[in-house]
């Protein structure tokens, strides 16, 4: 899957590939990503249909102050940057934001700045006016592309894995300025990286209350919206005759906001 700086027809039908519902281009490999048409000319970058959803759920960004926590590959970077926002992409990872800030000059995308750190002592200078936490997880979502994650992650690696992205959630729920969004996502299957996480984030945290996921939002896809109103995908969905061209990652993702004035008793 490709996301599209613009013109996600015109590209669709350079490249000999579709449109999704969600604007994503999906298409069947054509060999070296690098030799294919707009790659040089930073017109895309490829990034999995359900990937590209949760920076999507923090609406119109143009001008405002976003981090994206964990950032690294940068596909969710490009997209707010892409969108106009001014961006901070902290990671743990070095080399892995060296390879963000390659893409981004291949994109021809501004306003990034970039920090190595970890989130578990890292401090902002100021507050964002949003947040996107993608966070550390098992990848089971990846299972349609990687089927040996569901050997290799253990129930004990989840749970580690669910404790760490309770730490960074409260850390980064207190760098959000009131009234402004925090999405917290992970390419996951398991609800103890998901639902039952912003469950106990809730209940812990008055000062937050649940955005729910419209349709609209996400290309239509009713059927990915949880009774709560939080975003599931899963790798059943967008079924094709030609399973090359079929099924999404699974993904979580929550969108919350942070009160302007306490919740009532």
């Amino acid at each position: 899957d490709l996301t599209v700086k613009s013109d996600p027809a015109g590209w669709a039908e350079k490249l000999g590939g579709r449109i999704l519902p969600t604007g994503s281009v999906r298409l069947v490999g054509h060999g070296a990503v690098p030799e294919m048409a707009g790659f040089e000319a930073g017109e895309w970058w490829v990034q999995d249909a359900a990937a590209a959803l949760p920076a999507r759920l923090l609406g119109d960004v143009a001008g405002l102050e976003v981090a994206d926590l964990c950032a690294a590959p940068g596909g969710k970077t490009a997209q707010l940057a892409a969108a106009g926002a001014r961006v901070t992409a902290v990671d743990l990872s070095a080399p892995r934001l060296d390879r963000v800030k390659q893409n981004l000059a291949r994109l021809r995308l501004a306003g990034v700045t970039t920090i190595a750190a970890d989130l578990g002592t890292w401090e902002p200078k100021a507050p964002f006016d949003a947040i996107l936490l993608d966070a550390p997880c098992s990848a089971t979502g990846t299972l349609r592309r990687n089927p040996d994650v569901g050997r290799l992650k253990k129930a004990a690696q989840v749970d580690e894995l669910a404790e760490l992205q309770h730490r960074l959630l409260d850390r980064a729920s207190r760098w959000v300025k009131p009234g402004g969004l925090l999405v917290y996502c992970t390419c996951s299957l398991q609800k103890a990286e998901g639902e039952d996480q912003i469950a106990r984030f809730l209940a812990e945290h008055a000062d937050y209350e649940r955005v729910p996921v419209d349709p609209a939002e996400i290309g239509g896809l009713a059927s990915a919206i949880t009774a709560d109103g939080d975003l599931r995908t899963r790798p059943d969905m967008l079924p094709d005759p030609d399973p090359r061209l079929s099924g999404l990652d699974g993904f979580f993702a929550a969108r919350l906001r942070r009160r302007t004035c306490p919740a009532e008793p």
